[in-house]
């Protein structure tokens, strides 16, 4: 018997992310997924390093490689529209459970309770949950950022509004990072002074 799983995820590339904003690049969920995985990754370290925390950072990265994958069934909706209701936003939820119990089924019963664990993770730790959304977050901040860079003002709002929340957040491992990685993202190759071969 032949499982689809993979293939499906395989799907990803072609989810398009902020569909109602004009974009000088498109970013699909795919590539989100993977800077997510990297930031994720990244806030668990400096949770354990500065923090004295004990989470593992591959778990985080592994959640967040998974984060967005019922989309390739729902589709990206918007996060405006999502969060415009407490309606919306529980129907949203139980139509993102129903799409993961879908892409469970593509798998064989012998990996279904490790993925189950990924794509609907009831059991994870809830701090480590909570420093995956910051990652999520952070990513839609460099989005901005990035946008905003090529000279793209449609993105200014939407910026100053992540930024806002990412600021006011209790997470102090988002604040860490903010310190020490973000100001990068507003500077050329050159200016970060990357030896290149």
């Amino acid at each position: 018997m032949s499982y689809h799983f993979f293939a499906i995820m395989s799907r990803m590339k072609y989810i398009n992310r902020w569909s109602l904003m004009n974009n000088t690049r498109t970013e699909n969920i795919s590539e989100h997924s993977l800077t997510v995985a990297m930031l994720a990754h990244a806030l668990t370290v400096i949770h354990n390093k500065k923090f004295g925390g004990t989470l593992d950072p591959d778990q985080a990265a592994s959640l967040a490689l998974f984060h967005d994958c019922t989309e390739i069934i729902t589709g990206d909706l918007p996060t405006p529209i999502k969060y415009s209701s407490k309606t919306l936003r529980n129907a949203y939820k139980n139509i993102e459970r129903e799409a993961a119990y879908q892409l469970l089924s593509s798998l064989p019963d012998y990996m279904r309770d490790e993925y189950n664990k990924l794509l609907i993770p009831n059991d994870a730790d809830p701090y480590l949950l909570r420093l995956v959304k910051g990652a999520d977050r952070l990513s839609a901040l460099i989005k901005c950022i990035e946008e905003l860079q090529m000279g793209n003002n449609e993105f200014l709002k939407a910026k100053d509004e992540i930024l806002k929340s990412l600021q006011q957040t209790d997470l102090p491992e988002i604040a860490v990072f903010m310190d020490d990685f973000l100001p990068s993202f507003s500077l050329s190759l050159d200016e970060q002074n990357i030896a290149l071969p």
